[in-house]
């Protein structure tokens, strides 16, 4: 048997991911990802046997990369605040380097909640709100911060980040924005998301 070669597979790896987000699972084609990866057809299947299995692996690569270094940062022992702006930082940069990710999420949950949903039980959330509702309570304690809820905490933060992605085109137009200056302002929140949480949180 042939034997695979690794850096083929993160070419159509790489490619899927970006045919799966311009198309959504439903609009997908085998072929379309063997096109763009400048592959044939068989090829792409003798890697990965069906478009389901192939999305699946790129949409687990995809939130798992992201939510480890998010639940690494969280279980940390650094000071509340600045985990507040490492989290911030880590949204804003994954997300500009996969614009497409929220869109592409809702599009598939709306379409396919159940595969979807399936998919986000994996990712363990609660046990790391956990940890982080710890050290919340603590802050609390000594009259740092207001009371709050991890959960609370964790979607404003996701809200800040995620929504100018999702808006992107609208922001653009309303703001008249090109799109250096759009990634431009990007960049900026942040810091600004940051330090608005903190000060919004602050007792």
């Amino acid at each position: 048997m042939k034997r695979k070669d690794k850096n083929t597979e993160q070419v159509i790896l790489q490619t899927a991911r970006k045919v799966f987000m311009q198309k959504g699972l439903a609009g997908a084609r085998m072929q379309d990802i063997a096109d763009q990866a400048g592959f044939n057809k068989a090829l792409v299947h003798y890697y990965f046997t069906s478009k389901d299995k192939l999305f699946d692996l790129v949409f687990e690569q995809e939130f798992s990369n992201l939510f480890s270094n998010l639940a690494m940062i969280i279980s940390s022992d650094l000071p509340l605040f600045e985990k507040i702006e490492k989290v911030v930082s880590l949204d804003i940069e994954h997300l500009s380097r996969f614009p497409g990710l929220p869109i592409f999420v809702l599009n598939e949950m709306s379409r396919n909640p159940e595969v979807i949903l399936k998919r986000l039980k994996k990712i363990p959330v609660e046990k790391v709100l956990g940890v982080f509702q710890k050290q919340i309570n603590a802050e609390i304690k000594k009259g740092t911060i207001k009371k709050i809820t991890a959960e609370q905490l964790f979607i404003n933060i996701q809200s800040l980040c995620i929504f100018p992605f999702i808006a992107r085109p609208m922001i653009k137009a309303l703001m008249q924005l090109d799109e250096k200056t759009y990634m431009a302002m990007i960049q900026k929140r942040k810091t600004e998301v940051a330090q608005f949480i903190i000060a919004a949180i602050k007792a």
